[in-house]
Protein backbone atom coordinates (compact mmCIF):
# COMPACT_ATOMS: atom_id res chain seq x y z
CA UNK A 1 0.00 0.00 0.00
CA UNK A 2 1.14 3.51 -0.77
CA UNK A 3 0.64 6.62 1.29
CA UNK A 4 -1.47 9.28 -0.42
CA UNK A 5 1.42 11.70 0.13
CA UNK A 6 3.76 9.45 -1.85
CA UNK A 7 1.32 8.99 -4.76
CA UNK A 8 1.10 11.22 -7.77
CA UNK A 9 -2.05 13.31 -7.68
CA UNK A 10 -4.51 13.10 -10.53
CA UNK A 11 -6.20 16.16 -11.95
CA UNK A 12 -9.19 16.86 -14.10
CA UNK A 13 -10.86 19.96 -15.45
CA UNK A 14 -14.54 20.67 -15.82
CA UNK A 15 -15.93 23.48 -17.92
CA UNK A 16 -19.48 24.23 -16.86
CA UNK A 17 -22.04 26.55 -18.44
CA UNK A 18 -25.16 27.39 -16.49
CA UNK A 19 -27.66 28.88 -18.98
CA UNK A 20 -29.68 32.00 -18.33
CA UNK A 21 -32.94 31.07 -16.58
CA UNK A 22 -36.17 33.09 -16.83
CA UNK A 23 -37.43 31.76 -13.46
CA UNK A 24 -34.34 31.09 -11.28
CA UNK A 25 -36.45 30.78 -8.13
CA UNK A 26 -37.77 27.45 -9.49
CA UNK A 27 -34.43 25.70 -10.10
CA UNK A 28 -30.82 25.46 -8.99
CA UNK A 29 -27.83 25.40 -11.28
CA UNK A 30 -26.33 22.68 -9.06
CA UNK A 31 -27.68 21.61 -5.69
CA UNK A 32 -25.65 21.76 -2.49
CA UNK A 33 -22.74 19.33 -2.13
CA UNK A 34 -19.11 18.98 -1.13
CA UNK A 35 -16.44 17.84 -3.58
CA UNK A 36 -14.97 14.34 -3.20
CA UNK A 37 -11.35 15.15 -4.01
CA UNK A 38 -8.57 17.25 -2.56
CA UNK A 39 -7.98 20.77 -3.83
CA UNK A 40 -10.25 22.51 -6.31
CA UNK A 41 -9.20 25.64 -8.20
CA UNK A 42 -12.14 27.54 -9.68
CA UNK A 43 -12.07 30.27 -12.28
CA UNK A 44 -15.61 31.51 -12.29
CA UNK A 45 -17.57 33.90 -14.45
CA UNK A 46 -16.48 37.52 -14.33
CA UNK A 47 -20.00 38.94 -14.75
CA UNK A 48 -22.75 36.52 -13.71
CA UNK A 49 -23.06 35.45 -10.04
CA UNK A 50 -24.34 32.11 -8.80
CA UNK A 51 -21.76 30.38 -6.60
CA UNK A 52 -22.75 30.17 -2.92
CA UNK A 53 -20.93 28.67 0.07
CA UNK A 54 -22.54 27.61 3.34
CA UNK A 55 -20.83 29.41 6.23
CA UNK A 56 -21.94 29.91 9.81
CA UNK A 57 -25.42 28.55 9.13
CA UNK A 58 -26.23 30.64 6.06
CA UNK A 59 -25.60 30.76 2.34
CA UNK A 60 -23.01 33.35 1.29
CA UNK A 61 -22.96 34.53 -2.32
CA UNK A 62 -19.51 34.62 -3.92
CA UNK A 63 -19.31 37.59 -6.28
CA UNK A 64 -18.25 37.18 -9.92
CA UNK A 65 -14.51 36.78 -10.31
CA UNK A 66 -13.02 40.04 -11.56
CA UNK A 67 -9.38 40.25 -12.72
CA UNK A 68 -9.07 36.48 -13.33
CA UNK A 69 -8.99 35.58 -9.64
CA UNK A 70 -8.88 31.89 -8.82
CA UNK A 71 -11.10 30.65 -6.01
CA UNK A 72 -9.59 27.80 -3.94
CA UNK A 73 -11.89 25.19 -2.41
CA UNK A 74 -11.01 22.10 -0.40
CA UNK A 75 -12.73 18.76 -0.87
CA UNK A 76 -13.48 15.77 1.31
CA UNK A 77 -9.97 14.32 1.03
CA UNK A 78 -8.39 17.35 2.72
CA UNK A 79 -10.87 16.78 5.55
CA UNK A 80 -9.87 13.10 5.67
CA UNK A 81 -6.13 13.86 5.53
CA UNK A 82 -6.43 16.45 8.31
CA UNK A 83 -8.75 14.18 10.35
CA UNK A 84 -11.40 16.88 10.29
CA UNK A 85 -9.16 19.83 11.12
CA UNK A 86 -9.88 21.39 7.70
CA UNK A 87 -13.47 20.93 6.54
CA UNK A 88 -14.64 20.45 2.98
CA UNK A 89 -17.05 23.20 2.05
CA UNK A 90 -20.75 22.79 1.27
CA UNK A 91 -21.57 24.82 -1.83
CA UNK A 92 -24.14 25.20 -4.59
CA UNK A 93 -24.75 27.15 -7.81
CA UNK A 94 -27.87 29.24 -8.23
CA UNK A 95 -29.49 29.97 -11.59
CA UNK A 96 -29.58 33.58 -12.82
CA UNK A 97 -32.15 35.37 -14.97
CA UNK A 98 -29.73 38.04 -16.22
CA UNK A 99 -27.24 35.85 -18.05
CA UNK A 100 -25.43 32.55 -18.51
CA UNK A 101 -22.65 31.67 -16.07
CA UNK A 102 -19.39 29.99 -17.00
CA UNK A 103 -16.92 28.32 -14.65
CA UNK A 104 -13.76 26.27 -15.06
CA UNK A 105 -12.89 23.96 -12.17
CA UNK A 106 -9.60 22.09 -11.86
CA UNK A 107 -9.69 19.16 -9.44
CA UNK A 108 -6.56 17.73 -7.80
CA UNK A 109 -7.31 14.29 -6.36
CA UNK A 110 -5.42 11.31 -5.01
CA UNK A 111 -4.77 8.47 -7.44
CA UNK A 112 -7.63 5.96 -7.45
CA UNK A 113 -5.64 3.24 -5.66
CA UNK A 114 -4.10 5.64 -3.11
CA UNK A 115 -4.91 4.83 0.51
CA UNK A 116 -6.56 7.86 2.05
CA UNK A 117 -5.85 8.41 5.69
CA UNK A 118 -4.77 11.25 7.97
CA UNK A 119 -1.13 11.78 8.80
CA UNK A 120 -0.17 9.26 11.52
CA UNK A 121 -0.39 11.84 14.29
CA UNK A 122 -3.95 12.71 13.18
CA UNK A 123 -4.89 9.08 12.58
CA UNK A 124 -8.44 8.26 11.59
CA UNK A 125 -9.54 4.79 12.72
CA UNK A 126 -9.96 3.33 9.22
CA UNK A 127 -8.34 3.49 5.79
CA UNK A 128 -10.03 3.28 2.41
CA UNK A 129 -8.91 3.53 -1.21
CA UNK A 130 -9.90 6.75 -2.96
CA UNK A 131 -11.65 4.85 -5.77
CA UNK A 132 -13.82 3.07 -3.16
CA UNK A 133 -14.65 6.43 -1.59
CA UNK A 134 -15.60 7.78 -5.04
CA UNK A 135 -18.02 4.88 -5.60
CA UNK A 136 -19.66 5.58 -2.24
CA UNK A 137 -19.62 9.35 -2.87
CA UNK A 138 -21.44 8.90 -6.20
CA UNK A 139 -24.52 7.64 -4.36
CA UNK A 140 -24.30 10.07 -1.41
CA UNK A 141 -22.96 13.31 -2.95
CA UNK A 142 -26.05 15.35 -2.14
CA UNK A 143 -26.61 13.95 1.34
CA UNK A 144 -25.21 15.19 4.64
CA UNK A 145 -21.40 15.00 4.65
CA UNK A 146 -21.19 14.11 8.37
CA UNK A 147 -23.40 11.06 7.87
CA UNK A 148 -21.38 10.13 4.78
CA UNK A 149 -18.12 10.16 6.77
CA UNK A 150 -19.69 8.16 9.62
CA UNK A 151 -20.94 5.59 7.10
CA UNK A 152 -17.45 5.31 5.61
CA UNK A 153 -16.09 4.38 9.05
CA UNK A 154 -18.45 1.38 9.01
CA UNK A 155 -17.46 0.37 5.46
CA UNK A 156 -13.68 0.60 5.91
Amino acid sequence: MHSVLARVLLWAQKLQRYPQCPQPELVRGLREHTDAGGIILLLQDDQVPGLEFFKDGEWVAIPPSKNNRIFVNIGDQVEVLSNGRYKSVLHRVMADKNGSRLSIATFYNPAGDAIISPAPRLLYPNHVRFQDYLKFYATTKFSDKGRRFESMKQIA
